[in-house]
């Protein structure tokens, strides 16, 4: 069963520079039949302003859900766009990660029922993320190793999802010792199921709540599909303030409560009363 519509979901705040990089790159995508949908943390006007420009240019359809900045409030954003979305099946990113002209492709050809996708990325250099153009990315330039190397990103074998070779990014799918766990800059599932385990849950902050839904979606008998070498994005560099001991200490007893006692339901989500 193929997805109907498709929705790539980008989380931003205040990054436009890094932002117009990523949406020059779906605009770049084989696959042309999805929507974008801008899950904004509370970015100022200089955000909209960028994407008023490219829903002008017209080769994207794009939805900006945006909420008043009130500190990291990333869950209940993305809480939002599930729940205003009318596509059937989404797809996760950030607002700096660049994806590879057959990004949007691959998750739609590799859905299925009761599984999500666990696509892969790579982190750039501030030096790389600063040099890259909108020419370097339509050229698709941006994705091929020597194109890096020579502009500064480290040669090592991160570069290998970047292989032109089909068969080989299939093999290392399979000898990976990574878990296909749910990975906020490049995953995936069906919209009915991520309603299902009440969306993200908004008690979560920065580190871990991503990877935390993904346990609740095994929980809820969800399988994943490991594709980090089939498919990847390009992480722009950026500093992360908002990273805290603390948060991540509180973060990690949520995760160790989820397995524990295997829960699926996100109390603190998208609905704040569990159906009956």
């Amino acid at each position: 069963m193929s997805p109907k519509s498709i929705g790539v979901v980008i989380t931003t705040y205040n990054s436009p520079l890094w932002l117009a990089k990523v949406l020059t790159g779906y605009e770049c995508q084989s696959f042309t039949s999805f929507r974008v949908i801008i899950a904004d943390d509370g970015s100022t006007e200089d955000t909209r302003a960028l994407i008023d420009d490219f829903k002008a240019r017209g080769k994207l359809q794009i939805d900006h859900v945006w909420h008043e900045d009130n500190g990291f409030r990333k869950c209940q954003i993305l809480n939002k766009a599930i729940r205003e979305t009318p596509c059937d099946y989404l797809i996760f990113t950030d607002g700096d990660c660049i994806p590879e002209p057959d990004f949007v492709q691959t998750h739609h050809d590799l859905a299925r029922p009761g599984q999500f996708l666990s696509g892969g990325y790579i982190k750039l250099t501030m030096p790389v993320s600063e040099k890259i153009t909108d020419e370097d990315i339509r050229s698709g330039d941006i994705f091929k190793p020597a194109w890096l190397i020579a502009h500064g990103q480290p040669r090592n074998h991160k570069l290998w999802k970047l292989s032109p070779s089909r068969a080989f990014r299939q093999f290392m799918n399979r000898i990976t010792p990574a878990a296909a766990s749910w990975n906020g800059m490049n995953s995936s599932t069906w919209t009915r199921d991520l309603i299902a385990v009440n969306g993200f849950n908004q008690d979560m902050q920065y580190g871990g709540l991503d990877r935390e839904l993904g346990e609740r979606l095994w929980n809820f008998g969800h399988r994943s599909r490991q594709i980090r070498y089939s498919t990847v994005c390009l992480h722009l560099d950026h500093a992360r303030g908002y990273s805290k001991p603390e948060i991540w200490e509180k973060n990690r007893a949520i995760r160790k409560a989820v397995k524990d006692n295997k829960t699926f339901w996100a109390e603190n989500g998208i609905e704040k009363k569990r159906p009956a």
